[in-house]
């Protein structure tokens, strides 16, 4: 395709679009006011369904089909990252280097890590009763466990992070979304229904199926995140080019001369 075609069909989209959003604002309610449909809407469904936290109702019983979309989206990152950045025939692994860090640090790094791990966990777990749930707390326990390479260095990360497992959670994790909605189309008819019971209003078995997908999604950003910067935390610390840093520095060098 050409550029011109290419610019003529980014127009013709751009227009579409462009229109079909102004459409749309026509039909939002004027500011301040105290009619807001949707929301409305929303905080009676998500009472309905006994799950305190209105936005996790939104999340996960009235638009579930599209929480799987990003958690999937997500997932096909990792995958494409991981694709990527494997280890090229011309590198080999190099022992990491100890790396030198003020005793301040390690001590705050070391009393914080069970800390965020806890946080973490707790945001994931009460995800249908506070603000917060599976992708808030899968990034918290993600950066939680990365503390271990700013406290000390990457060997302790290594000891800390169970990599083989986290790769095989992030795919479990991902596949247990979709299949908790596959037993929501076998019992209800319909994907995503929640069918579990939805217990009492502020309790920690209420909402049925939203605490469930919380797990489901935390385990599933924890882990991807972790395997994710686990492949660009390879390719900066462990691995190098067959002869050295010279080697890599000269390959470098000779691909800008080819792009300049």
């Amino acid at each position: 395709m050409s550029r011109r075609a290419r610019i003529a069909l980014f127009l013709g989209a751009a227009l579409v679009l462009a229109g079909c959003f102004a459409a749309a604002c026509t039909h939002l309610p004027p500011f301040g006011t105290d009619h807001h449909p949707y929301g409305d809407r929303a905080l009676l469904a998500s009472l309905k369904q006994q799950t305190a936290n209105a936005v996790a109702s939104v999340t996960f019983d009235q638009r579930g089909f599209d929480t799987l979309g990003e958690e999937f989206l997500l997932f096909a990152s990792v995958v494409g990252a991981t694709v990527l950045l494997r280890r090229a025939r011309d590198e080999h692994a190099r022992p990491a280097r100890p790396q030198r860090v003020l005793p301040s640090t390690r001590l705050f790094g070391a009393l914080l890590l069970p800390v965020v791990l806890l946080c973490g966990g707790y945001v994931v777990a009460h995800g249908h009763l506070t603000p917060g749930g599976g992708f808030q707390g899968g990034v918290i326990l993600a950066t939680g466990l990365h503390l271990a390479y700013v406290a000390a260095d990457y060997r302790a990360l290594r000891r800390v992070r169970p990599l083989a497992f986290l790769d095989a959670a992030d795919a479990v994790a991902a596949g247990a979304f979709a299949a908790l909605g596959l037993a929501g189309l076998l019992a209800s008819g319909a994907y995503l229904e929640n069918v579990l019971p939805l217990g009492s209003l502020r309790d920690m078995a209420s909402a049925g199926l939203v605490p469930v997908l919380n797990v489901a999604v935390g385990m599933e950003v924890a882990s991807a995140i972790v395997v994710l910067l686990a492949q660009f935390l390879e390719q900066d610390v462990e691995l190098e080019r067959e002869g050295g840093e010279k080697a890599r520095e000269g390959a470098e060098g000779r691909q800008g001369g080819e792009r300049a």
